[in-house]
């Protein structure tokens, strides 16, 4: 019965519960005061009242606030919550209609609004896909083409930042670091063997031949510098002098966004889609960071608020000592798989560049940060990046009263983790980052736009992360 009033008169009758409960506690106040005041002193009698109409007041505003609470103020937020994953993440999930029950027309309203904007935006993406899918088609046919040719190619914008490099530019930049689009070339090459290049191009238009010194001088590369139309540069290196692996073959990675650079920085004022993050996760022996070591790391790049294809770490890691049956059980890294691998210290350093002028990224990050900390000797690195945690992300966006676990986020963000890669370092690091993605415009939407916005409102649910640990 209740459920078919309106939502006014919903909110109009939890004052006059007020109302009334408070004029009968202070009635019984005064009925028990004056019989009191028989026995004792009048003022007694009436101080006596006045007490019992103070606490019977607050215990009965608790006990409604409760009742508004979990019928109207935390259905509000959820709908609320469940409209922006709609509206900006790209979710077609329906809204929970049955949470809302007590908000009258609100819920029904609100699931016909987004469901006719999410049949428009279904319309929308089918022309898209079919674009997407020309393209793919003729990106596919560019890098077959590239492949036959023994050249490796670098696109790099005006700031000396990478904005596109194919299969076999990633073998020249993987004998030089870890390749990562919107890196600066210094992260790779001699600053002075470039720069002089970059001088004599700038100065005479033309194609530059020379000797691309390694960062660390220990290797060097027969390469060309060509211009670009409105700045940048092609780097173009002979592959044929160059170890390059089979794996070369695989797609261009790129993102022409780039092109007019962006600022690598990580400051507060930084706009969050302007931030690159390296999404980790990790697999362990054992919860005891303080004792238990890791024996797989995973991690993925986000750039421009997308995932970048190709640019991922799937390690094992060798962790010194047998690996727990029980936790092999649950991640299926066995000492067999990880016989071989390289030991924390080279894992984490390889990570370490992998995440070089990064924002990282982890669901529980301080569980799985403290296994880093804690080996970051052995790894020659100090782990000082600026760290965001999807479970603070979910909490601002959906509530902390809401279940936060990457499963529960995953299933709210209509994120699919395959079974066979949950529980894998990669797969999870993969879940983390999709729910990342869909989670930027949804904070951007809520006015947190910049780096500093968002971790000033995630600090208000760091209880949260101290349960969970």
């Amino acid at each position: 019965m209740f459920t078919k009033l309106s939502l006014r008169l919903r909110i109009f009758l939890f004052f006059c519960l007020i109302a009334l409960g408070g004029t009968t506690l202070v009635l019984i106040a005064l009925w028990l005061g004056h019989g009191r005041a028989t026995s004792t002193t009048v003022t007694d009698g009436f101080v006596f009242a006045g007490v019992i109409a103070v606490l019977g007041t607050v215990g009965l505003t608790a006990g409604i606030w409760l009742l508004f609470d979990e019928n109207v103020a935390k259905p509000i937020e959820k709908l609320a919550a469940e409209m922006r994953t709609r509206a900006h993440a790209g979710v077609g999930s329906h809204v929970d209609t049955d949470a809302a029950r007590y908000l009258g027309d609100l819920a029904p309203a609100a699931s016909a609004v987004t469901t006719a904007l999410s049949d428009t935006a279904l319309l929308t993406a089918q022309k898209v896909a079919s674009e997407t899918e020309r393209l793919a088609n003729e990106k596919a046919r560019l890098t077959a083409l590239l492949t036959e040719i023994p050249v490796a190619m670098i696109l790099v914008n005006p700031r000396d930042q990478i904005v596109l490099y194919d299969g076999q530019a990633a073998e020249v930049l993987s004998q030089l670091g870890t390749p990562r689009l919107n890196a600066s070339m210094s992260d790779y090459f001699d600053n002075n063997s470039i720069g002089v290049a970059r001088a004599k191009l700038n100065k005479t238009g033309k194609e530059v031949s020379f000797c691309a010194q390694g960062r660390h001088h220990d290797q060097s590369f027969d390469a060309r510098m060509k211009p670009m139309q409105g700045g940048g540069y092609m780097l173009m290196i002979d592959a044929e002098h160059v170890n390059i692996s089979p794996e070369a073959s695989r797609p261009l990675v790129y993102d022409f966004d780039l092109m007019e650079g962006q600022d690598l920085g990580t400051g507060a004022d930084t706009p969050l889609r302007h931030l690159t993050y390296a999404v980790f996760d990790t697999e362990t022996t054992g919860l005891l960071p303080h004792k238990d070591d890791i024996v797989q790391i995973g991690a993925v790049r986000v750039l421009n608020c997308r995932i970048v294809a190709g640019e991922r770490i799937n390690q094992l890691v060798n962790p010194g000592r047998p690996i727990p049956p029980a936790s092999t059980k649950v991640h299926h890294v066995t000492d067999a798989m990880v016989a071989d691998a390289p030991d924390i210290g080279t894992a984490g350093a390889m990570f370490h560049r992998f995440a070089s002028g990064s924002v990282i990224v982890a669901h529980n990050a301080p569980f799985d940060m403290a296994f880093l900390h804690r080996d970051k000797d052995r790894m020659g690195v100090d782990w000082d990046h600026p760290i965001l945690d999807t479970v603070l992300l979910s909490a601002v966006l959906f509530g902390a009263s809401q279940t936060h676990t990457l499963d529960a986020l995953c299933e709210r963000l209509d994120v699919t983790i395959p079974p066979e890669l949950r529980h894998t370092a990669l797969g999870d690091a993969q879940a983390t980052a999709e729910v990342l993605v869909r989670m930027l415009p949804m904070l951007e939407a809520r006015g947190l736009v910049t780096f500093g916005d968002v971790l000033e409102e995630t600090k208000r649910h760091g209880r949260l992360l101290e349960d969970l640990n």
